[in-house]
């Protein structure tokens, strides 16, 4: 009996005193590595062509002001891009400029005719090419050949275009630049109103006036400049 409580109390003791078997520490749950989200394609936005002509859809047009050159309009528009406004806009049969060249020579430096006249508009005498306005209709060629003759009395040979612009903030006038080479002297006609003083100026010298700021003319500067730069190619 006594080793049965014997045996007994020590199964008890061995049972009370025996280590539990250690249990594996949990390992945390893998994670699935997110995915990178895609970055999101920024949309082409087309880019327009010198090609691409759009033109305003006119609800209204009011002419505001009728001259002898030129008259004023109030538009009612609707934009490409489906805006209405309202602009007004001075409208003109367009003008001709003439880049007068005599070259026989120097073609590197060659002779320009250029004139000095009053302009009222600039409050201030200005040198500038030889221009003038087309008639309705008239050909912008035949209206250079015209207005070079009435100014300065000289006729070309040779006749080319150059450029041709706009300033379209307002202004609905194209101004179309002609190169004249070969010319030939004549009678100047002027009219009745314009007082003109021409003479020939070497182009070099017609450089550093641009650059000295002595000619302010929009249509000289930009004819003289772009003439230079096609004769350095």
């Amino acid at each position: 009996m006594q080793k049965r409580i014997l045996s007994l109390d020590s199964a008890l003791r061995r049972r009370r005193f025996r280590m539990p078997k250690s249990k594996k520490a949990a390992q945390p749950a893998k994670r699935k590595a997110a995915k990178p989200t895609p970055l999101r394609k920024k949309k082409k936005v087309p880019t327009a062509s010198p090609e691409l002509r759009e033109s305003a859809q006119v609800l209204k047009s009011d002419v505001v002001y009728q001259g002898p050159l030129f008259r004023v309009t109030k538009d009612r528009i609707i934009e490409p891009s489906g805006k209405e406004s309202v602009r007004d806009v001075v409208r003109h049969n367009g003008s001709v400029v003439i880049l007068a060249v005599d070259n026989s020579k120097s073609k590197k430096d060659p002779w320009i005719v250029i004139e000095r006249q009053f302009r009222h508009a600039a409050n201030q005498f200005l040198w500038e090419l030889p221009a003038g306005t087309l008639d309705p209709g008239e050909d912008p060629l035949v209206g250079a050949q015209r207005e070079l003759e009435e100014e300065t009395g000289y006729r070309a040979r040779k006749w080319r275009p150059l450029v041709r612009y706009s300033s379209p903030g307002f202004l609905g006038e194209a101004m179309n630049v002609f190169v004249a080479e070969g010319l030939v002297p004549g009678e100047a006609r002027p009219e009745d109103d314009e007082d003109i003083d021409f003479r020939l100026v070497k182009m070099s010298e017609i450089l550093k006036l641009i650059r000295k700021g002595a000619i302010q003319d929009g249509k000289t500067l930009s004819g003289i400049l772009l003439y230079r730069d096609q004769l350095k190619k």
